[in-house]
């Protein structure tokens, strides 16, 4: 059986930086062992030259990637050229997200991920349903015609989807989805999220109350922390035991409201970052569709014609390159928010997130600039930069 010592670099282990050896065998992690380990007998070693290795990172909200959208053709090819492109950017682990769409494509979504996790699809965690039961006041991108309330129908569905995935997230407004329906979601095991809403601060704890635990893409497209109303964003700061996610690209949110919030949330998950990705992650394309609309990528932003954004031109070794550089962010933290954070909140820390014998060898090495040098999954070199 292969033995690879992989020394030369820190190692952020899920919960803690500093020096160290990893040793793999037969593609999991046998041990972590002090950084001037020689390699033992018979085993090959890597030199890492300097910088960071940590967990394959973990993103729950991934659109599209290698030129294609979830949901142009949801199906098991698309999925996997999705969860390809994103790999080779270091996400190991991810929820490929359906924006809004009509019912007949949310359905051959959910039988698209069922059928890639049934066939092993490296990757595929579950799914992510953005949409359709959002607040119009708040669509940003979203096709304002197809986003509707929920009815005991699309809650049946939903909990027969979660009875068939590995994992279902959902983000929902308040204003169109029943607190009664929250609570029969959260306990059929659907992570319950609150986003494209701008529902106030009272009615968000109240979702929270039956069972919503996350926030989709903080302070984007949701109510806004006023003096008089506190809105969606005040209730997830003040909320304990609800976790954020975070685009952080430097456009999305600013610095000052990202160092606030994490002042505000400064316990083990509270935030954590999306990539919010959409079809150009891993390629050079320049525009590209959704429902039908063109979507334009210019200047590190993806664009509706009007100027709306639609999704981020981001990928999470950027994300931590933002929090740590522009935002102060320690980097044990940031890169806590790119890998166990998340995949603490999917419900799946035993398996993602975190370096430790007997866990799958999937890592990724940076660079001490940050930049992605290379990223392996059971061992075995799948990208270098």
């Amino acid at each position: 059986m292969a033995r690879t010592l992989f020394r030369g670099a820190d190692i952020f282990d899920g919960d803690r930086l500093g020096p160290g050896s990893l040793l793999v065998e037969g593609g999991r992690i046998a041990a972590i062992l002090p950084a001037d380990t020689a390699a033992p007998d018979r085993a090959g070693s890597v030199e890492l030259g300097g910088g960071t290795l940590c967990p394959g990172f973990v993103d729950l909200q991934a659109n599209g990637g290698g030129g294609v959208m979830f949901n142009d053709t949801p199906d098991v090819a698309t999925l996997a050229r999705i969860a390809g492109a994103h790999a080779r950017l270091g996400t190991l682990t991810l929820l490929p997200t359906l924006v809004t769409d009509m019912p007949e494509i949310t359905r051959a979504a959910v039988d698209a991920v069922s059928e890639a996790v049934a066939r092993g699809v490296p990757g595929i965690a579950g799914l992510h349903l953005e949409g359709p039961h959002l607040s119009l006041a708040r669509k940003g991108a979203h096709d304002p015609s197809l986003i509707r309330p929920m009815t005991g129908d699309d809650l049946g569905f939903l909990l027969e989807a979660a009875r068939k995935l590995p994992r279902l997230l959902v983000t929902i407004a308040p204003e169109s989805v029943a607190t009664e329906q929250i609570s029969e979601m959260a306990k059929a095991g659907i992570v319950v999220s609150l986003g494209h809403t701008d529902a106030g601060f009272d009615a968000c704890r109240a979702a929270f109350a039956a069972g919503a635990r996350v926030v989709t893409h903080l302070f984007n497209a949701m109510s806004q922390l006023g003096n008089r109303e506190p809105g969606l964003v005040g209730a997830a700061l003040v909320t304990g035991g609800v976790s954020a996610g975070l685009i952080a690209d430097g456009i999305h949110v600013h610095p000052a409201a990202i160092r606030t919030a994490l002042a505000a949330k400064a316990g083990p998950g509270g935030l954590f970052l999306v990539t919010d990705a959409m079809a150009p992650a891993g390629t050079g394309m320049r525009a590209f569709r959704l429902n039908g609309r063109e979507i334009r990528r210019e200047a590190g932003r993806l664009t509706l014609a009007d100027g709306t954004l639609a999704g981020a031109d981001l990928d999470m070794a950027r994300a931590l390159a933002v929090l740590t550089r522009d935002v102060g962010v320690a980097f044990d933290r940031a890169l806590a928010m790119a890998t166990s954070g998340p995949a603490r909140i999917l419900g799946r820390g035993d398996r993602h997130g975190k370096l430790a014998p007997g866990r799958a060898a999937d890592f990724v090495h940076l660079a001490p600039d940050l930049s992605l040098a290379s990223v392996w999954r059971g061992g075995e070199r799948l990208a270098a930069c």
